[in-house]
């Protein structure tokens, strides 16, 4: 994905909001042994890109006073109620950039799959990403998880998956993550209705 950005010379927290206040976002880009520079967005531009995962998960194109530059999204802030971008970081890359990055897991065939299409089993997605470490030109913009062949009460684990032998999974001291459940269908237990019993008739007095 491509995008423009713009230089930005004022800086501070009264200028930021001035900028907002114009339709813009601001933002800075650093690494790549350079110096930090100031940029500004297109809000709406951004908003709009920012709703895409690949703009998440993906190297872009970053085009900066006329040169094109390969960067990552790394940061960024969002109004707590407001549909509005405060801030973006972004970390130029290049072909020798190891990383690590966040990306989202895309689960296929499980409607094919004997525990799905025989057994009525319910997949329970234990997590949708994960934390990935490779270089920059190889990040994939997401990982597949293939339930074609799972069976009832399977579990699925990191290391089920498979993976390019570039990426290397951040498991932060687990041993060997939960992926996804393969569990039976709850069977739904309707009461019988409760007929209240009449009340008892009183003696009448003679």
């Amino acid at each position: 994905m491509k995008f423009t950005a713009f230089e930005r010379n004022l800086q501070g927290t009264g200028a930021s909001r001035r900028l907002r206040n114009t339709g813009k976002t601001p933002g800075i880009v650093y690494g790549a042994g350079q110096e930090p520079k100031n940029i500004e967005l297109d809000h709406n531009a951004l908003y709009h890109a920012m709703r895409k995962e690949a703009f998440h998960s993906s190297i872009l194109e970053m085009e900066l006073n006329g040169k094109v530059e390969k960067v990552l999204l790394r940061d960024y802030q969002k109004h707590p109620f407001k549909q509005l971008v405060l801030h973006v970081d972004f970390q130029r890359v290049d072909a020798t950039t190891k990383i690590h990055k966040k990306v989202p897991l895309h689960f296929i065939n499980a409607e094919q799959s004997p525990a799905v299409k025989i057994d009525k089993c319910i997949i329970n997605h234990a997590v949708t990403e994960l934390d990935i470490e490779c270089l920059a030109e190889q990040l994939p913009e997401f990982l597949t998880v293939d339930l074609a062949n799972a069976v009832k009460g399977q579990t699925i684990h990191v290391n089920d998956l498979v993976l390019d032998k570039h990426i290397t999974v951040r498991t932060h001291g687990f041993k060997n993550p939960l992926i996804a459940t393969v569990v039976e269908p709850v069977e739904e237990v309707i009461a019988a209705p409760v007929v209240a019993a009449e009340p008892a008739k009183g003696k009448k007095k003679k």
